[in-house]
């Protein structure tokens, strides 16, 4: 066989030295179905020619289940061998290929566009593309991981069901939705390797080889010979080097970055016991939301909470001070000149003096240092890009190599990623419109550019578009903004310094004042780059002059206040959890991005403009969590530090997590005191929380699935056979009492309702299709059959459900809502009643006539009896009773 992958030719060879008295020739079948041998002394034939031994065999492998065996003298009928019924020896050759695993399609792709397809071989090694789709597994919910004695105190939200024990845990997993054809692919492909190539993301949280073991382990092809690609990029030239140097592993408890994944995992499950400990904390308040909890959602939560109260609770104080100022507006201030609260009390005791210089310095600033993924989503949001829009966006671009890495914690990049770049900057610069003349600074800056990193920090990629309306057109104006952002942060690398003249001088008459002018020299990188652009809450330097120190200074009344805490903004935001070391870039971002999501059921955070708030059920968290293990912001870094020590081998996931039942404890009772001061900070009043119904509705819309549901309805427990009847999708009656707390009869079913515009299961009241009683007034059989036939009735003896007293109005049906409508006398007719007193006919005339009548025994909302003489008249846009008093 020749123009054949290695893999084909070890497979003929393999057969055909099984078989005695065979000879392979190498040949191949051309396309009119002939068979055609190699031409003499080509490599394949010499190479063949060595393994020979005698006969007739020509072999070709349309695929390895199925091989088609077939005389060339004369050419005879294919004859199909189905590759398992072979000796083992046979199949050997089949199975050297190694399975290359990727983490999602987009890097299959590249990858398989670096190997030279799909399937083939690479430098002598047989291979074939396999991919996830991210995480195709995850943990099945509480109560299907223990015993089923066990089951019921898992799947309930109380408190009484907590702490959870991590020994009573299986970690069972199931699959994602929407994996079933991708888990099937997988399979049989893994089935066809005797070598798994580790080829997910290498990022240092480990989620990349958690994702790929997870589907291994779920999958069961352990017993296989596993090796790991570690590559920065997926360049084509990264990848080849991966895959030639890929690293062997001997089983998945062997990794260290599984480990400490794993751990990570499991601790954020366990973590769930905080979201129904503040659940239940919120039910008991009357607020029946769901305050999910985590590392860092609870972080975000503490610190935008803490800043958006010093923020509302900034009073300003001003106060009032001699300084000098000179010709070119630059500031003389003196450290120990007194304030005061009113302008009449400053003393005005200088005059005009001379400026003395003290001297002349000449200085520069760095550029600043490259993006992360926080810190480029930060800038963003001030021109419109939500957070989640720059993660998604992103990653399409990523997955084209046209932008670094998302996930890098990497703040520098090495000296090789510097280097590959390098012959790429003067087309970035063309595309971004910087002037590549700027771009002087070509040698590695010491405080960008480290031996030591993995992916390095965000970056242009090495596939560089002709042009920023080329990247808009492909990936929107979102992609057009993280390019050029991006590029011209990393551009601002390799220009100069920003350089200005620092002059200092002093008021000569009084030289307690002081005052400094920057002067800029020579731009450099802020030619390229301006890391605050847009934003308008960014502080410049003060000290910039343009003109440098003046002549000659006044003396002035300067008016100034106390600085006003900043505004939460993510800007601010990520400043904090970065400086705290909470969370990566990415997972700040992503983290951001769903807590500020506004299609949230339970969004935590409100994003408005550049501007953050509290959203209610963050306000509520955020009383919550002082005090709290789960609040605390040095909690990542202790998970963070588990971790190291996790997959360094010195400590076990076991060990770690067990200390969670302790702090969930301690959360109850301090989440137990701190509710008490939301409710009284709230308004809220402490409630007995309403016992839930479980269990699967098998009239569920869609089909049977898993519910729960309020108990207790219109003051009626149900009983554990109306709940079995109502999943059952059956029509339940009881006795239920009104809000007049009067008796009447419920009938209805299990379904969806709607309560200010939130969908919720529970019981639903039937709707009669006649009208039968409203406002504790039961109609006649007479009144039922006008009302049916859509007449109007005028009638008394209605009960107010809100203060129990009596009233009249006219009444109507609905037949389309199937419900009574009031007509409180609106328009040009007078009410019956007003005020608990119902008018006669001919009162009801004379007002209709502009007539004003005379009226005793009013009884008001206070329930205070008085006398008025009344008039129906327009007021405020609509006609209404009007007493007056004389």
């Amino acid at each position: 066989m020749y123009k054949a992958v290695p893999e084909d030719r070890v497979a003929a060879m393999d057969i055909a030295n099984a078989m005695s008295g065979a000879t392979l020739y190498a040949a191949r079948r051309a396309d009119d179905g002939t068979i055609e041998t190699a031409p003499d002394g080509h490599l394949e034939r010499r190479l063949l020619e060595q393994r020979a031994s005698a006969g007739f065999l020509c072999m070709t492998l349309a695929s390895f289940k199925a091989l088609s065996i077939t005389s060339p003298f004369p050419f005879g009928h294919p004859c199909q061998v189905d590759s398992h019924s072979l000796p083992i020896q046979w199949r050997e050759g089949v199975d050297m290929v190694a399975i290359v695993v990727a983490e999602k399609p987009s890097a299959a792709r590249n990858m398989a566009s670096a190997l030279g397809g799909t399937k083939g071989s690479y430098k002598g090694t047989a291979y074939e593309v396999a991919s996830l789709r991210g995480h195709l597994y995850e943990f099945a919910q509480p109560h299907a991981m223990v015993d089923s004695s066990l089951a019921d105190a898992y799947q309930k939200w109380d408190l009484g069901s907590l702490p959870w024990n991590p020994e009573d845990l299986t970690w069972k997993r199931e699959p994602q939705k929407n994996v079933a054809d991708v888990i099937k692919a997988l399979r049989a492909a893994l089935g066809r390797g005797a070598e798994i190539v580790i080829a997910t993301d290498l990022d240092p949280s480990g989620e990349g080889d958690f994702l790929f073991w997870e589907a291994i382990d779920e999958l069961g092809f352990h017993g296989k010979k596993f090796s790991r690609m570690e590559f920065t990029d997926e360049s084509k030239a990264s990848i080849q080097k991966a895959f030639e140097q890929r690293r062997p592993v001997k089983s998945m408890q062997d990794e260290g970055d599984y480990r400490k994944a794993l751990y990570r995992s499991q601790w954020d499950f366990l973590s769930m016991q905080f979201t129904r400990i503040a659940t239940a904390m919120g039910r008991q308040s009357g607020q029946d939301l769901v305050l999910r909890q985590g590392r860092l959602k609870s972080a975000m939560v503490s610190l935008v909470g803490d800043q958006q109260r010093a923020y509302d609770a900034y009073v300003k104080k001003p106060f009032f001070q001699n300084r000098f100022r000179d010709e070119n507006d630059v500031m003389y201030t003196n450290p120990g000149e007194l304030r005061f609260d009113q302008k009449g009390q400053v003393p005005r005791q200088y005059g005009p003096s001379p400026v003395a210089l003290n001297g002349k310095a000449d200085k520069r600033t760095a550029p600043p240092k490259l993006l992360d993924l926080a810190s480029l989503s930060s800038m963003l949001v001030g021109k419109g890009v939500k957070a989640s829009l720059t993660l998604s966006t992103y990653q399409k671009m990523y997955e084209d190599q046209v932008v670094s890495y998302p996930r890098t914690e990497d703040k520098t990049i090495t000296p090789e990623q510097f280097k590959d770049l390098a012959p790429l900057v003067d087309k970035i610069a063309s595309v971004v419109g910087v002037d590549a003349g700027l771009l002087t600074h070509r040698q590695p800056r010491s405080a960008h550019v480290k031996a030591q990193g993995a992916h390095g920090a965000n970056r242009p990629g090495l596939k560089v578009p002709s042009s920023l309306e080329e990247v808009e057109h492909k990936y929107g104006k979102a992609g057009r903004l993280i390019y050029e952002m991006l590029a011209k942060n990393y551009l601002a690398m390799l220009a100069q310094d920003y350089l200005y003249e620092q002059q200092k001088g002093h008021v000569e008459k009084y030289p307690d004042f002081v005052g400094i002018a920057n002067v800029p020299k020579s731009p450099g990188w802020r030619a390229v780059f301006d890391p605050d652009a847009g934003d308008d809450t960014a502080e410049g330097d003060e000290n910039e002059s343009g003109k440098g120190l003046g002549q000659t200074a006044e003396p002035f009344i300067f008016e100034g206040a106390n600085k006003r805490p900043e505004h939460p903004t993510m800007k601010w935001l990520m400043k904090q959890l970065e400086k705290r070391d909470v969370g990566t870039g990415a997972t700040r971002t992503s983290t951001y991005s769903e807590v500020t999501n506004d299609k949230a059921k339970y969004p935590l955070l409100t994003e408005k403009g550049r501007k953050l708030r509290l959203a209610q059920a963050g306000e509520m968290s955020w009383w919550l969590l002082p005090g709290t293990r789960i609040g605390d912001l040095g909690l990542t870094e202790k998970v963070y530090a588990d971790m190291r020590d996790i997959a360094a081998g010195t400590a076990t996931a076991e060990e770690r997590l067990a200390v969670v039942a302790d702090w969930v404890r301690e959360d109850i009772v301090t989440m137990t005191r701190n509710a008490a001061s939301m409710r009284a900070e709230l308004g809220l009043k402490e409630q007995v929380v309403a016992a839930r119904a479980e269990g699967v509705w098998q009239a569920a819309p869609g089909g049977p699935q898993k519910v729960a549901f309020k108990k207790i309805w219109s003051g009626h427990e149900l009983s554990d056979d109306e709940v079995a009847k109502l999943l059952a999708g059956e029509t339940i009656s009881f006795e239920a009492t009104n809000k007049a707390d009067k008796p009447y009869r419920a009938t209805g079913a299990l379904g969806v309702g709607d309560f200010k515009g939130r969908k919720f299961i529970g019981f639903q009241l039937e709707v009669p299709d006649k009208p039968t009683e409203w406002s504790s007034r039961t109609f006649t059989p007479a009144e039922v059959t006008a009302l049916l036939a859509g007449q109007a009735l005028e009638i008394d003896g209605f009960v107010s459900a809100r203060t129990g007293k009596t009233f009249g109005c006219k009444v109507s049906w609905d037949a389309k809502a199937k419900k009574v409508v009031p007509d409180f006398g609106f328009g040009d007719e007078p009410p019956r009643s007003w005020c608990q007193v119902t008018f006669t006919d001919a009162q009801r005339r004379d007002l209709a006539a502009g007539k004003t009548i005379q009226g005793k025994g009013f009884v008001s909302a206070k329930g205070k009896t008085f006398d008025a003489a009344v008039s129906w008249k327009e007021e405020g846009g609509k006609k209404k009773i009007v007493p007056s008093f004389s």
